[in-house]
This record gives C-alpha cells, sequence and structure tokens, in this order.
C-alpha cells in the first residue's frame, strides 16, 4: 500500500530493502533528516572519526560480504573528505554506496556554508554518480545506484541529495514497487563470455607446453576463485597472483608460486616471463605487474568484465568479456585434464633461489625483528579462517610476499590506489560483517598515525578488531627509494615525535605489547589472538630494513 512519507524514511527504507545491516558515517546538519530516520531502523550506523575512514569500512565490508556496502557524510568537508576513499575503491573495482547531505536545492551554486560540488568533484573516481533534485525519483535512483555498484565492473556510486529534498514528502509503496529491477539504458553489462572465444580458450589451453594463470582480485567476485582452482588442478597449470588476488589460492598450494611485478618474488616473475601461454583472470596487469613480463611472443587470454581493461597494458590474443565466474563456469565444462609436469618440475627446483642482489639482505639490530620471519610465525599460529588486512609500505610487501593464508583465509590491501591509511577501518568493516572471523590489520607506523583516531570507533561500537603496527619510526618506503635512487639523501621520512602506541592504545583502553626480540614472538601473537578485544602489538623493525627481505 502506498503512503506519505519523507525522503530521509524513503531513503532508509530503501536500504533495510537491499538488506544493508550497516551504515559507517559520519554526521552533519544536511543529512540530519537521514540520520534522524535512521534512528527507527534496524540498520545500525557506526561512526567513524574521519570520513573517509567510513568509506574504507564499507570497502572491507563489501569486500567481505560480496555485496555493496554503505557509507554517508554530511554536504562541503564532509563529502569532500570522503574522496579518497571512494577513489581508493574505484581502483580497487569494490562496490560501494556513497550517500552524501547537500545544501538545499536554491542554494546550489551560490558558495552557501558547507557547499561543495561533490558530484563534480568524485566525477573521475565514480562509476556514475546522482544529484537528486526530485524527492519522488529517491526510490528508483537507490535501486539504480546498488544495481550499477554491484554488476559489471563493481564500484563506487555517489548518491548526493539536497537537505530540502530529504525533507519533502513523497508517495513510497516499499518493497512492491521497489522489487522492480531497474531499466538503466546503455548499462546491459556483458556476463556470459563468448562461446567462440572460450573454444579459443580451450584450444590455447591444451596446446600449451608451459601455460600460467595470474589470478587478480577479480576472482573474488562471486567466489569465482574456486573454478580457478578447479581449472588449474584439472590442466595442471601454475598459477601465480597480482597483489590483489593474494589467497585466491592457498599459499601452500603445490601450483602457487606466489606475487609478480616490482616487488613480487623471483619465481614469480620468472615463471610469467618463460610461459607461453599466460591466463590472465581478473586481473588489470597494471604498470606494478607488467614490469615482469619481457618483450616477446606471448600467447594471452584476458578475462574481464570490463572490456577497457582487457588489451590496455598487454595485448590479449584471446579477449574474453564477461562475467568471470559464468566464464570460468564455461570452461570448466570444456576443459579436459593434462598435466604439465616438466614445467611444474622446473618452476618447483628454481621456486627457493633467493634473490642475488645484496642491498635484499636483511638488515637486523639489536631489539628489532626480522619482518619477514614475523609473518611466518604468524602463519603458523592464526587460524585457518583469518582475514588479514595490509596497509600501504613496506609493510604491505613484507606481508604480501609471506603469508601463506589457507582455504578459507583471505588477505586485503589497496593495491590500485595505494592508500595508505586504509587497513584499520577497512578491517573494522571486515570484523563488523565476519564477527567470529579473526581480522588482522597490518600497517606501519607512518601509516597508522592517519588512522589511529579509529581505535575509538574499535572500543565505541565492540569491533574486536587486532593491530599490529610495523615500527621503524621512518616512511620506510619512501626512506628505501632515497636511499637506492637518490644517493641517501634523506629528507622529510622521519617519524620523530611518534607517540608510543602502546600507550595511546591503552588512552583508548585498549591492551597491548611491544616486540622487540624474535624469541618472544610466538607469546605476543599468541596473545594477540586470544583477545577478545581489539589488540594492539608493536613490532620493531630496523630502521634500514627493506622491502624485499
Amino acid at each position: 500500500m502506498t503512503e506519505k512519507m519523507t525522503a530521509a524514511k524513503a531513503l532508509v527504507k530503501c536500504l533495510e530493502l537491499e538488506n544493508v545491516s550497516t551504515v559507517f558515517g559520519y554526521p552533519g546538519a544536511a543529512i540530519c533528516p537521514f540520520y534522524d530516520e535512521l534512528t527507527h531502523s534496524q540498520t545500525e550506523h557506526i561512526l567513524v572519526r574521519h570520513e573517509a575512514n567510513a568509506g574504507h569500512a564499507a570497502s572491507g565490508m563489501a569486500r567481505i560480504t560480496g555485496r555493496a556496502a554503505v557509507c554517508c557524510a554530511t554536504s562541503g568537508p564532509g563529502a569532500v573528505n570522503l574522496i579518497t576513499a571512494i577513489a581508493t575503491a574505484y581502483m580497487d573495482s569494490i562496490p560501494i554506496v556513497a550517500i552524501t547531505g547537500q545544501v538545499c536545492t536554491d542554494q546550489i551554486g551560490k558558495d552557501v556554508f558547507q557547499e561543495a560540488d561533490i558530484t563534480g568533484a568524485a566525477e573521475p573516481f565514480v562509476k556514475h554518480s546522482y544529484l537528486i533534485k526530485d524527492a519522488q525519483s529517491l526510490p528508483e535512483t537507490v535501486k539504480k545506484a546498488f544495481h550499477i555498484a554491484s554488476t559489471g565492473r563493481p564500484g563506487p556510486v555517489l548518491l548526493d541529495i539536497p537537505f530540502d529534498v530529504l525533507l519533502e514528502e513523497i508517495r513510497f509503496s516499499g518493497a512492491a514497487d521497489y522489487a522492480k529491477l531497474p531499466e538503466i539504458r546503455g548499462y546491459k553489462p556483458n556476463t556470459a563470455g563468448n562461446k567462440l572465444q572460450i573454444k579459443r580458450v580451450i584450444e590455447a589451453i591444451q596446446e600449451a607446453e608451459k601455460p600460467l594463470i595470474c589470478a587478480g582480485g577479480g576472482l573474488f567476485n562471486r567466489y569465482a576463485f574456486t573454478l580457478m582452482r578447479e581449472i588449474a588442478e584439472r590442466a595442471d597449470i601454475p598459477v601465480v597472483n597480482t597483489m590483489m588476488g593474494i589467497s585466491s589460492i592457498p599459499g601452500e598450494h603445490p601450483l602457487s608460486y606466489g606475487m609478480i611485478g616490482m616487488h613480487g618474488k623471483p619465481i614469480a616473475n620468472r615463471a610469467i616471463n618463460e610461459c607461453d601461454l599466460l591466463i590472465l583472470l581478473g586481473a588489470r596487469v597494471n604498470d606494478r605487474a607488467v614490469l615482469a613480463l619481457n618483450q616477446r611472443e606471448l600467447k594471452v587470454i584476458h578475462v574481464d568484465i570490463d572490456p577497457a581493461e582487457i588489451g590496455k597494458n598487454l595485448p590479449a590474443t584471446i579477449p574474453v568479456v564477461g562475467d568471470i565466474y559464468t566464464v570460468l563456469e564455461q570452461i570448466t565444462e570444456l576443459l579436459p585434464e593434462k598435466k604439465h609436469t616438466e614445467w611444474n618440475k622446473y618452476l618447483r627446483d628454481n621456486a627457493e633461489s633467493p634473490p642475488v642482489n645484496p642491498q635484499y639482505q636483511p638488515q637486523i639490530s639489536e631489539k628489532t625483528i626480522n619482518p619477514k620471519n614475523f609473518i611466518k610465525i604468524l602463519n603458523r599460529l592464526m587460524p585457518d579462517d583469518t582475514v588479514i588486512v595490509s596497509d600501504v609500505g613496506q609493510n604491505q610487501i613484507w606481508t604480501a610476499n609471506n603469508i601463506s593464508l589457507g582455504e578459507s583465509g583471505r588477505f586485503m590491501t589497496t593495491g590500485g590506489m595505494g592508500t595508505m591509511g586504509y587497513s584499520v577501518p577497512a578491517a573494522i568493516g571486515v570484523k563488523k560483517a565476519e564477527p567470529l572471523r579473526e581480522v588482522i590489520a597490518i600497517c606501519g607506523d607512518g601509516s597508522f598515525q592517519m588512522q589511529m583516531m579509529e581505535l575509538a570507533t574499535a572500543v565505541q561500537h565492540n569491533i574486536n578488531v587486532k593491530i599490529i603496527i610495523m615500527v621503524n619510526n621512518r616512511l620506510g618506503m619512501v626512506r628505501e627509494l632515497q636511499t637506492n635512487r637518490y644517493s641517501d639523501n634523506l629528507t622529510a621520512v622521519f617519524l620523530d615525535g611518534s607517540p608510543d602506541f602502546i600507550k595511546l592504545a591503552a588512552a583508548y583502553g585498549i591492551n597491548g605489547d611491544y616486540l622487540t626480540d624474535e624469541k618472544n614472538a610466538d607469546k605476543a601473537l599468541i596473545t594477540l589472538l586470544a583477545s577478545k578485544k581489539p589488540y594492539v602489538l608493536q613490532v620493531s623493525v630496523d630502521e634500514r630494513a627493506v622491502s624485499l627481505i
């Protein structure tokens, strides 16, 4: 039955109909009508301490659930603060719906208090955006936003809603009308791969002597990595991964050879340089990955939902446009078993060859920990279904190259934008969605200070994330770059003045500990994992340690 209600109330009902359990946000005057209605809803609001972190938390929730998650902010600076998180989600193809308040419609364009053209400012970083001026169109627009964010190549959609529009009364019947799938002219993403191209894929795999799968982040859509594993095992194909594709195959799987690219494993880059067939699955092969490829003749199969990505960074011999899960289903239906014994033996025999560059030897001074060994100890102790959320910098590379998650474990990071300050709020989003799983954020002392205010969010909302901070009193990756390329002319990389992070955690009521001796690593990590509340572990790392150790 159609009833009259404010657009703000209709917006809340739309979120309920989308099964949105949680909204991450920060209120302000322009979005207060929405917040007022949200108090009458079963949808929970998580108050973050910075708007960008609302977007990162929504990103974490979306990645672990596979559904679009929601963040919100008020007009002006609140909305502008969301842009970093929106851009991060866009580059990593994460489905989020960002809701922002806006000044009244008759004030738009007059530079009034807290006005910002957020749809214009965010335009390069969204799949689509809507400035809703017609209150009656709001339910249909919300439905479209979730549909666009979640289908095709996932990504962020922005809803900017003026204050007066939120207060306007509309007629809305709820579920009856909302259930109708919107017809969006010109937006019909391909799902199934072309049958002729699928046949060519099968033939290419059968003919190849040294095939290689490159697993990207797209494989997490609809759990398509399960089909990728089946294909790899059936045809005995080795697997390397991009950074975003880590945990798409267990680290200890006999066909897994680790991460490619400028920060990748030598054996992974060797495999990609010597294969005769490269099968790219849900990977954009950006500049940090394609550096591993020699200029040579190479047959390339590229499967991606976004036709614009196929061939953009690497020419594709057999392009396949379609939903990754659907395309892999088509391949598994036709793919016969095959063995590549010699190729796999060759890779296994060379897998342990260490880097030859002496600068990669670890720097371990007194009262510091080898981060490579530390991550391996964490591997041994953590539960199989642990979610690791890595930040950006040296900590990201140490974790990416040494974490070895099992069948049900998950690794997350920001690979496209490389946004510092991502890990803690994203981990909060993951833990909120999966409260029974162990969720650990790993960051550096530089990146932690971009997000440490979210300790309050974890405490206030009883979100029991664990946080590991690699402390070397440096912006480590930039320090390493200045050492290697700028004659060790170090500038603006010293983090003098940083707080004692364990005392800081204690100020929030969070327990923690210091780790300065590898002999105590087991005990420290067992304590962290046993905690039923948020916990911070500060790990001392040598200030001259390099990323590839």
